[in-house]
């Protein structure tokens, strides 16, 4: 049964990640103001370059290929993401509620993308590669 249950999890992580990873792509423009506005420099690569480690992490996580490096695309991604986008301390008083909620969102999936290397290689139902 753990098994199963762990393997829903992974849907549902690695589809998260695959989708936002996507979005990355599809809403490119949009994304990039976004980053300009928070002083990214090489604000469209940036955003190119962060949605490659959320896409290749999250296909990691779905299918069980190679985790290791799946959940070492999802932390570099949180690690150079969050705290220059949410940067909730420097935010106007009226944005600092959201980016607080933002950045601790963030921290908190970090946790749990680094629980991912504890479990037993190779992943039950994947392709263990």
């Amino acid at each position: 049964m753990y098994e199963q249950l762990f393997l829903i999890g992974r849907v549902l992580a690695g589809g998260y990640y695959v989708m936002s990873g996507a979005n990355h792509f599809l809403k490119l423009e949009m994304l990039t103001g976004y980053a300009s506005s928070k002083n990214v420099p090489l604000a469209k690569w940036a955003v190119l370059f962060s949605g490659l480690l959320l896409l290749l992490g999250g296909v990691s996580i779905l299918t069980g290929a190679y985790p290791q490096v799946g959940v070492l695309c999802i932390a570099a991604f949180f690690l150079g993401v969050t705290f220059k986008m949410h940067d909730f301390w420097n935010a106007p008083k009226e944005q600092q509620m959201s980016e607080k909620i933002n950045f601790m969102k963030n921290i908190a999936l970090l946790g749990s993308a680094l629980m991912w290397l504890a479990v037993q290689m190779p992943w039950p139902y994947s392709l263990g590669l």
